[in-house]
């Protein structure tokens, strides 16, 4: 090609500005897209993008993910997998000391409905001496919903991928408002999860020896083209699956029927922890691949957010969780807002939630923004990701499969960082919840992993 022959024209980068004002003297112009990578990341990302076996190992991983088939099976009592003592929560190691109003409600209410604690100064005062041991839901196959909780009288989703043969669970959701996993304890709080443990558990375990394993990837693909995102939005998706189960808990438990499908439907949410540990079993699949930059986990506790990465094995890299960005309720206002919390973001992480808010315009009524903004933040999630899920598609996008799998290192070459839609938890113990929104997840933790996985391989540079 012959540069002097064509007609000169300028690079623009950067902000559009330049751009526009060269157009407008009709200075011929092509504009690039380009961001700087995150600060201080610059050497760990040329060392990373050197290993040798990353890219193998990479499309090893996020092959597992989106090939792993999550069945619900089962529903069973916590009491079957969690020893007595032990109390899960959501997000990072969390100590009493540290834990955000929210995370400490949850976890006195859960004193409370186990009989630990007399009362809400008696449980608080058990719980700062260490009667119960805290793990993280993720360390035990588990996901639970902003502050996750889960002592031994609450039931579990059991779901397993019938791909790779692993298990995962999530505790049954509660509905909206004062609930426990939002911090509330007060007693309608107690009634509603005895009743869960006293009715709604067995019913439901009862009514899927009946149905058999129900597919949730099939379930889930049909629901992001009925207008979910299957995070904050599962309304197609809770009422696919109550027409799965009404049969047989019609059959399964006759005198409690009513009473459990009146909850269910009642319940637009009641979907999403199906959903968690649909993702949470996926994700798995995809983990200990030597030399993978995937992430597998991304989660918060209401006081820091934290990421694994599949190569690092169940290593936690940690940031400050943000407040969310988004609409209130009622009279509350973002100073009433806790920090982000929950292990929902397992959704994301699987290419859900954020990830697919392009297939689901209504979930801008509820996190705020309007429908283009969706739409731009599916697209930006592509530049961070290594596949669209073959099987979780996007109408409005030509039924281009969602984007999935995120790499440390493309979101510190783009300075991107993930998509995340949530509720909003009152930050005072016992309020419940204030809103929904978006928020930004801390970009040291990506940074930190990075790190982390340099050091891993040689240094080019030694």
């Amino acid at each position: 090609m012959n540069l002097l022959a064509t007609s000169p024209r300028v690079i623009t980068v950067g902000a559009g500005l330049l751009d526009e004002s060269l157009r407008a003297q009709a200075v011929p112009t092509t504009p690039v897209a380009w961001r700087p990578p995150l600060p201080g990341t610059e050497r760990a990302l040329a060392t990373v993008l050197a290993g040798p076996r990353r890219r193998e190992a990479n499309e090893r991983a996020v092959s597992r993910l989106t090939s792993a088939r999550p069945y619900l099976v089962g529903v069973r009592r916590a009491s079957e997998v969690l020893e007595e003592g032990t109390f899960l929560h959501a997000g990072p190691p969390i100590t009493w000391e540290r834990a955000s109003g929210p995370m400490r409600g949850a976890l006195m209410g859960a004193m409370l409905l186990e009989g630990l604690a007399g009362d809400e100064r008696d449980a608080r005062e058990k719980l700062a001496a260490g009667t119960v041991a805290l793990e993280p839901c993720h360390g035990r196959a588990t996901v639970g919903p902003m502050a996750g909780v889960v002592s031994p009288s609450m039931w579990l989703f059991e779901v397993r991928d019938e791909e790779h043969g692993g298990t995962a669970y999530c505790s049954l959701n509660e509905g909206l408002g004062k609930v426990l996993r939002y911090g509330a304890y007060g007693p309608e709080v107690l009634d509603r999860l005895r009743w869960m443990d006293r009715v709604l558990g067995p019913s439901l375990a009862a009514t899927l020896e009946r149905t058999g394993p129900i597919d949730l990837r099939a379930l889930m693909a049909q629901a992001l083209q009925m207008g979910d995102e299957l995070h904050n939005r599962n309304r197609a998706a809770t009422s696919l699956l109550l027409r799965e189960l009404a049969p047989a808990v019609v059959e399964a438990a006759p005198g409690a029927a009513a009473e459990v499908l009146r909850f269910i439907n009642g319940n637009d949410h009641f979907f999403l922890n199906a959903g968690m540990a649909a993702a949470k079993v996926s994700t798995d699949a995809a983990r200990d691949v030597p030399g993978s930059s995937l992430v597998v986990a991304m989660a918060r506790n209401g006081t820091d957010f934290g990421v694994q990465v599949s190569g690092l094995g169940g290593r936690w890299f940690t940031g400050p969780a943000g407040v969310p960005d988004g609409l209130y309720l009622g009279a509350y206002g973002p100073d009433d807002a806790n920090p982000d919390i929950g292990d929902s973001t397992i959704t994301e992480t699987s290419g859900l939630g954020g990830f697919a808010m392009a297939a689901s315009p209504a979930i801008v009524r509820f996190v705020g923004g309007d429908v283009a903004d969706a739409v731009r933040a599916t697209r930006s999630m592509y530049e961070i990701t290594l596949a669209e899920h073959p099987v979780y598609q996007i109408p409005g996008l030509g039924f281009r499969g969602t984007p999935v799998g995120i790499d440390v290192t493309l979101v510190a070459r783009t300075g991107l960082l993930p998509v995340v839609n949530t509720g909003i938890a009152g930050r005072v113990a016992g309020t419940g919840q204030v809103g929904a929104g978006l928020v930004k997840p801390p970009a040291e933790a990506f940074i930190s992993a990075l790190i982390a996985l340099a050091d891993e391989v040689s240094d080019p540079f030694e």
